[in-house]
């Protein structure tokens, strides 16, 4: 089912104040999926690609708005960002990164077939099984923020990056 959205300027509802609740759930969820891939080894830079190209898949202007600024602040370049949903065609991506990309693209497109065992194979070849665990993971966190941020149309813009420590 394919419907057209009129682009709006104003979110639908305050859902982190609505559900506080569930909301520090999410947040919490998120910072474990942080924590996990930090201990893994799997660099955060690499982490905001997946939550761009994820976010890009979804559909959600949220997402990439938060997370190329964060990337920015990773030091990512602009270039990177704006081939991200081309990176197949470019040069500019590691062995590590496309295999997080395709995982990611993956997991996030179920309805195309899953994640085929020659994605998971590539990963495997690049990743050890908590990085692998740790990119699924952030995959699954961003997809779900990508699909409250659709729901609740919030609107994109405000977000700044925390200061580098």
């Amino acid at each position: 089912m394919t419907t057209t959205t009129p682009a709006r300027t104003t979110a639908r509802l305050d859902l982190k104040g609505l559900a506080p609740e569930v909301s520090a759930a999410m947040g919490e969820l998120h910072r474990a999926a942080v924590r996990a891939a930090r201990a893994a080894g799997v660099e955060p830079e690499l982490l905001e690609l997946v939550r761009i190209r994820a976010s890009q898949l979804n559909g959600c202007a949220f997402g990439p708005d938060m997370h190329t600024k964060d990337a920015r602040a990773q030091s990512e370049t602009e270039q990177r960002i704006h081939t991200l949903a081309a990176w197949r065609e470019t040069p500019f991506f590691t062995e590590r990164e496309r295999a997080a990309l395709a995982l990611t693209e993956a997991a996030t497109s179920i309805q195309d077939g899953h994640v085929p065992d020659e994605v998971y194979a590539a990963v495997r070849e690049v990743f050890d099984e908590p990085q692998v665990a740790a990119v699924i993971w952030a995959a699954v966190v961003i997809n779900a923020y990508n699909r409250t941020a659709i729901s609740a149309r919030m609107v994109p813009g405000a977000h700044q990056p925390a200061p580098r420590t």
